[in-house]
This record gives C-alpha cells, sequence and structure tokens, in this order.
C-alpha cells in the first residue's frame, strides 16, 4: 500500500490498523540534538486520547507512546524515529454484523475494490484511530518548531454543527471537552450532543488552526507550495471535506481593495492570504480551517449492500465518536506542525544564507 509517507525532508510514514496489535510511525530527519522523551509526546496524545468524556467515543485506549529509536541520552540523534502505541481496547466484535456489507460514508466499499479485501474491523487503516500517530509525530514537529525559531501552533473548535464559536478565548480552549474557545457556547453544546446520542445521530465540526511566529520565505513554487501542502496535509486527515487558508471561501464575495491585505511599514493591514503569498509565507499568522463531515458510524438503519451486490439495511453498532471533529483539533495541529517543520528543513537547505535589505513587514495587529 502506498501513500503512507508525507514529506521531503522531514518525512513521517505511520503504520497499523485500529484492532491490530499497535499503531506506530518512523518520523526521519528530524535534526540531532534536540531533547525528547516520551513526556513530550504524551501531552498532545491526552488530549486527543478517546474516552476521556460522554462526548466522544467510549474507547478505552492509554495511547501511551514509546520511542523505540532516534534517541540516545535524552536527545534525538539524527536518526529516524521509531514510534509505537499499543491497541489495548479493542471490541472487533461489535463488527461482526458488518463483515459482509458496505458501510455507506466509509471506505469499506473503496478499499475492497481497490485491494480485493477490506478489515472490517473498525475500518482497518482508514480508520481515525491512525491519527494518534500523526500527534505523536507532530509534537515533535512543533517542539522543534517552538525551540529553534518560536513558532507558535494552536487550534480550536470553531463550529460544532450548527452551534458557532463567537469570541476567541485561547485561554478556555483547554477548559471544555470540546477545545472550544467561546466559553459562553460549552453548556449549549453539550445539551446539542447529549440529544445527538440520543438521537442516535452525529454532526460534521469547523476547527481552526493557527500558527504564529512563521518567519517570510517557507514554502517552493510552483507545486510545493506552503498552502498547497497544508491543505493536502489537512485533507488527508480522516472526514475532512474542506479547507481554507485565510479567508477561504470568503474571497469569493470580497472585492479587490477588501482582499489585498494592503502593506505600511507598521505592518500588514488584515490577513486575508492567511500568512501565504504565492506559496511562500509572509511572516503573518498561517491561519487555516478544516471542515469534517458527520461520521457515517451511527445506529440508525440506512441502506446498503453486500458482497453480492444485494440491498440490504445496516445499522453501525460499537463505540464511535458521534462528533469527529471533537477530537481533531490536535490532529490538524499536528498536520500544521509537520508541513512547517518539513519547509522549515527545506527553505534551511536552499536560502540560509539568503538575506536582502528590506526589513520584515510586522505581521497584522491582533
Amino acid at each position: 500500500m502506498s501513500g503512507n509517507s508525507i514529506g521531503k525532508l522531514f518525512t513521517v510514514t505511520s503504520f497499523g490498523e485500529s484492532h491490530g496489535p499497535a499503531i506506530g510511525c518512523v518520523v526521519d530527519g528530524c535534526p540531532p540534538g534536540m531533547a525528547l522523551s516520551e513526556a513530550d509526546l504524551q501531552v498532545d496524545l491526552e488530549r486527543r486520547r478517546p474516552g476521556k468524556t460522554r462526548h466522544t467515543t467510549q474507547r478505552r485506549e492509554p495511547d501511551r507512546v514509546k520511542i523505540l529509536s532516534g534517541v540516545f541520552e535524552g536527545k534525538t540523534t539524527g536518526t529516524p524515529i521509531g514510534l509505537l502505541i499499543e491497541n489495548t481496547d479493542q471490541r472487533s466484535r461489535d463488527y461482526s454484523n458488518i463483515m459482509d456489507r458496505f458501510r455507506p460514508g466509509h471506505a469499506d466499499y473503496t478499499y475492497y475494490k481497490k485491494y480485493g479485501l477490506r478489515d472490517y474491523r473498525g475500518g482497518g487503516r482508514s480508520s481515525a484511530r491512525e491519527t494518534a500517530m500523526r500527534v505523536a509525530a507532530g509534537a515533535i514537529a512543533r517542539k522543534y518548531l517552538r525551540e529553534r525559531y518560536g513558532v507558535r501552533i494552536r487550534g480550536y473548535l470553531k463550529a460544532l454543527g450548527p452551534i458557532v464559536a463567537e469570541a476567541l478565548d485561547w485561554d478556555e480552549v483547554e477548559n471544555n471537552p470540546f477545545f472550544c474557545p467561546d466559553a459562553g457556547k460549552v453548556a449549549e453544546m453539550e445539551a446539542y450532543m447529549d440529544a445527538l446520542r440520543k438521537e442516535g445521530n452525529s454532526v460534521g465540526a469547523r476547527i481552526n488552526v493557527v500558527a504564529e511566529g512563521v518567519p517570510p520565505g517557507w514554502g517552493e513554487p510552483i507545486f510545493s507550495r506552503l498552502d498547497a501542502d497544508i491543505a493536502h496535509a489537512m485533507m488527508s486527515i480522516n472526514a475532512a471535506k474542506g479547507v481554507e487558508i485565510g479567508a477561504g471561501f470568503e474571497s469569493v464575495i470580497q472585492k479587490g481593495t477588501e482582499h489585498r491585505d494592503e502593506i505600511t511599514p507598521e505592518g500588514f493591514v488584515g490577513n486575508n492570504a492567511g500568512g501565504i503569498l504565492g506559496g511562500i509565507s509572509s511572516g503573518q499568522n498561517i491561519k487555516v480551517s478544516v471542515a469534517f463531515k458527520a461520521t457515517s458510524s451511527i445506529r440508525l438503519s440506512g441502506r446498503t449492500v453486500n458482497l453480492a451486490g444485494e440491498p440490504v439495511d445496516i445499522v453501525t453498532t460499537g463505540r464511535h465518536d458521534p462528533c469527529v471533529g471533537i477530537r481533531a483539533t490536535p490532529i490538524a495541529e499536528a498536520m500544521l506542525a509537520i508541513v512547517l517543520m518539513d519547509h522549515a528543513l527545506r527553505h534551511r537547505a536552499q536560502n540560509l544564507d539568503v538575506t536582502t535589505d528590506l526589513p520584515d513587514i510586522p505581521p497584522e495587529a491582533g
């Protein structure tokens, strides 16, 4: 199976299935000499971990990561970093009733048509379980970016179904199970999710991610534009159906005078570009928004076909996220960190000695 790696100089290759013995990844290209421990990675894994609240899947996985290689005496060696997380709470029996039929809205049908077989236990390789390794790998990238360049990557839930966060209080994001930055919306979200679970249905979400402190110059034209690689990374996340950079689709209704982010010696006037111009970082905050669809693993009966192509009904039992976007914030942060880390190293390799007389333009205020 191809397509399991991302990056050119900082690469991440993941492996494993939802109901296999373990999931893991190999991170290659991390520079030597950075202090790194399993505790550094565990912080973000804990933020993503399932089973913490009633609003997410009740699969109970501790998600304890092990560093198998690439670290000696507490520091990275420059060699491949092997990471492993054991699966400890699989309940494959929950999927025995769908082994001969395809869940609509899932990858069951497409995997079967591509490979001639599929792992029906929780989706196998297509399960969101795989994203735990992205979070672990992303923690390495964001640690290096923070310590070497002062880059800070943060995300939050902008919308849970019809409920939209209006305030942006970064201190509130980690105080509730939704990563919601608007304390005034949390109770409404909890009530909405309780009703949704009772109904047996699911809903989508919108996640915003921001990278602050990215210097100008990262990104490579034409096909390795920074925004193109970010979009590629975000769309690789399970259930992602849309990505916006900066103003995104709002650009359609903006006039040129509104969208162009005028430049003054004191700084940019606005950031509709999302911190990227011509595929290259401008020094402004990089702003990304990702839309996640509602999961199709629901207990409400739906129509599908079986292995013989015959019409049948299907009900998905087991433990599933009624809104996959609730746990997507640390995943989206990780993917942005991986892309920025890769481009930081690529920029350093070709353009380390490039200097200009023009001072950096300050980012927009706020």
